[in-house]
């Protein structure tokens, strides 16, 4: 059912195919008047008219871009008239009112988008009456609130809208917007998404893409166009360690729906035309990670997209999406607008380069270590909103591009909960904690730490330290009572039949599953008892039904040191190596010293291989 299965995506004209084949299925779902598309019955945080808006207007950015480029799109008719209709409280199909910090005001910056692009398809077909009234619901928009995050770019988009028809506004509230969003402005490429220092992937595929998208459309404001460019330019150099070599982004963070978004920054540097990498590498980067998602069942039987991530799956969403939430992942298509025989499209894809050592992500807290068919990435944790799933998405140890993350299922099992690249905790073997949020969090060359309370009297200090393929977590867990521990590694997909098999003993998990290995071993004095485990189906991002070791402890009322070694690869060439040799003892002195210029004093003890 995937529209994408089948398509080389190898070429633009691939690209455009894609474009429709993702498109038509979603004819049968929009209203008679054409301002409606109702993808399913599930609800949203805001109301039914606009998740239907949300329907209607999301696929305008795979749309605009192939017929800016020149592709033929055979239904504009049904978009002006759902403009028209939508826009028009006369109208049964009216998107309704506007509000502040309201989700139409989303959904509109994908108007203002294509009245900017392609105005001789949805608007200059209007009549002068329908030109009104669609321009006042979007004046009326752009006068209110946004939320203090990459929604400020919303009012950006409408303006260049508005003014690529010659409506005419103030454009003093637009310039006050970008400022703003300027000031989210980390250093090194990176963006904040908001107030709160957050880092996910609304820096490649909103604060990233929507600024690109400026520095092409807007008139004048060279020197702040300028600094977009500037900013994408380094950022890429950063961003790529969150794509493994098949195409695979790195699952982290919330909105995994949106799937090959995370894929449109690449697009969005050919836009712009800002050659951050050889463009062959950036062509690499992009066209591996479309196909990567060409082979997910990530659609209904109706070709629709679903809500989910590798295959539809609710357990992972956020209460802000709809039905029609998926096809923000249309983003990744803007390069369509660039005629065939720009760099972008002419250049030969390159393969992701070799990165032998950890590469440190400063701004992100961030330590990326490149492994055979994988990226991993160890992460200090970050500040996050309450979400469903929030802990996971955010404040792992590890994350993984092949192995994506688990999202608990059941807040009242422990034993049952997967603790995927994470420590949870109980302490009355039925409810548990885990990292949440952070005391305080420290990047020194290619080691992490951070200090967490999962209770108010219990405090967790966690080193992270790369060693290929392996990576060593350091945890001195200071408790007044004893508590259970849980510790995992890494979720591989599970064979039906029992196909698959385990080895455990003191100290020591392995999964060896059909195409991958995940092994987990305690390097701590008092051993931990391995666990073979098989999550709850339908809780990994990736695959419905996974296999999982664990390391699995008492500990008693004052200090306790743990320490741990975890790794997954692909195939028995590379991961029976690795098994027989596990970290026999971190670099111990050198983070003893480099943590200690930080004023963090490492836990002193004996590391056991």
């Amino acid at each position: 059912a995937n529209p994408l299965f089948g398509n080389p995506l190898k070429t633009r004209d691939d690209l455009a195919k894609a474009v429709i084949d993702l498109f038509e299925p979603l004819l049968p779902y929009f209203s008679e008047g054409g301002a409606r598309v109702r993808l399913g019955a599930a609800g949203a945080i805001f109301d039914r008219a606009a998740a239907d808006l949300e329907g209607f207007a999301r696929p305008l950015w795979g749309i605009v871009p192939l017929a800016a480029g020149g592709g033929a799109f055979p239904h504009w008719d049904l978009y002006r008239r759902g403009l028209a209709n939508g826009t028009n409280p006369a109208h049964p199909e009216y998107w309704g009112d506007l509000a502040d910090r309201n989700q139409r005001l989303v959904e509109l910056a994908a108007v203002g988008f294509a009245l900017a692009l392609v105005p001789e398809h949805i608007w200059e077909p209007l009549d002068d009456s329908e030109k009104k009234t669609v321009a006042a619901y979007l004046l009326r928009a752009r006068e209110l609130e946004f939320i203090d995050n990459n929604w400020k770019f919303f009012r950006v988009l409408i303006d260049l809208g508005l003014e690529g028809v010659n409506v005419a506004f103030d454009h003093r509230k637009t310039l006050a917007y970008l400022d703003e969003l300027e000031g989210f402005d980390l250093g090194d490429g990176w963006y904040r998404d908001g107030p709160v220092r957050r880092v996910d992937h609304y820096i490649p595929f909103a604060m990233h893409f929507y600024g690109l998208i400026y520095a092409v459309l807007a008139k004048g404001d060279e020197t702040r166009k300028d600094r977009f460019r500037g900013r994408a330019q380094t950022f890429a150099g950063d961003i790529r360690h969150w794509f493994g070599p098949d195409g695979a982004a790195l699952a982290f963070g919330r909105s995994q729906t949106y799937r090959f978004a995370a894929g449109g920054f690449w697009g969005a540097l050919g836009f712009a035309g800002v050659e951050a990498l050889p463009w062959a590498e950036i062509k690499g980067y992009y066209m591996r990670h479309i196909r990567w998602w060409s082979a997910m069942p990530i659609a209904d039987r109706d070709g629709v997209l679903s809500v989910g991530y590798g295959y539809p799956n609710l357990f992972m969403s956020e209460s802000y999406n709809s039905p029609g939430s998926p096809y923000w992942a249309l983003k990744f298509f803007l390069p369509l607008a660039l005629a065939g025989d720009h760099p972008f499209w002419t250049a030969e894809e390159a393969p992701q380069p070799e990165f032998p050592e950890p590469v440190a992500l400063k701004q992100a807290g961030m330590v990326a270590m490149h492994t055979p068919g994988n990226v991993v990435v160890l992460s200090s944790g970050q500040q996050h909103d309450k979400m469903l799933g929030a802990n996971e998405k955010y404040s792992k140890f590890v994350y993984s591009t092949r192995y994506a993350f688990n999202i608990e299922a059941d807040d009242r099992n422990f034993s049952a909960a997967s603790f995927d690249g994470m420590l949870g905790l109980s302490d009355d073997g039925v409810h548990f904690r885990m990292r949440e949020t952070l005391e305080e969090a420290l990047i020194t060359g290619d080691l992490l730490y951070s200090r967490w309370r999962p209770w108010n009297d219990v405090t967790i200090e966690t080193w992270l330290l790369p060693e290929n393929p392996w990576h060593v977590r350091l945890h001195r867990v200071a408790t007044p009572r004893a508590l259970s521990t849980i510790e995992g590694g890494f979720a591989i997909e599970r064979a039906d039949f029992n196909a698959d098999r385990s080895d455990v003993s003191d100290g020591r998990a392995v999964w060896y599953g059909q195409t991958d290995v995940s092994a987990i071993v305690d390097l701590s004095p008092n051993r931990r008892a391995g666990h073979a485990m098989s999550p709850i189906p339908n809780t990994n991002l990736i695959h419905a039904k996974t296999l999982l070791p664990q390391l699995r402890g008492e500990i008693g009322p004052g200090t306790t040191v743990l320490a741990t070694a975890a790794m997954a690869l692909p195939s028995r060439e590379n991961w029976a190596k690795a098994l027989d040799n596990p970290p026999a003892c971190p670099r111990l002195d050198e983070v003893e010293r480099l943590f200690r210029e930080k004023g963090v004093r490492v836990p002193a003890f004996t590391l056991h291989p």
